[in-house]
């Protein structure tokens, strides 16, 4: 049984706060099952943004876990939150949880797929 979008984000955003980053939900969106977006801010100001991994890229053996691909990488805020428009009026049920981390360890954040 795969963990609902809420508890899943929910608990990101409590790990990323009190590893000595910052996270914040951007936008709420399907409590059950909505896609989970993560916009990461840079050190030098730019952003990442994050989206659903294929799901060709989930181990079956591990239905808790959830995985992301980089959709646009060192972009200005505008374009992130463009991009992130677009997919909201596609799916009003998405997440969205904004991060910054000027640490560089982006990988022990959130589970990122494997190419």
């Amino acid at each position: 049984m795969r963990l609902t979008s809420e508890f899943w984000v929910s608990a990101l955003v409590r790990r990323i706060n009190g590893s000595g980053a910052f996270a914040a939900l951007g936008h709420k969106g399907a409590a059950e099952a909505g896609a989970i977006f993560i916009k990461f801010r840079n050190a030098d100001g730019s952003y990442d943004l994050f989206g659903p991994a294929p799901q060709m890229v989930y181990d079956e053996t591990k239905p808790d876990e959830r995985q992301f691909t980089l959709l646009q990488s060192a972009v200005a805020e505008a374009e992130a939150d463009a991009a992130l428009d677009k997919q909201k009026r596609w799916d009003r049920d998405l997440w969205i949880v904004e991060i910054e981390d000027y640490r560089g360890e982006r990988s022990a954040l959130f589970p990122l797929a494997r190419d």
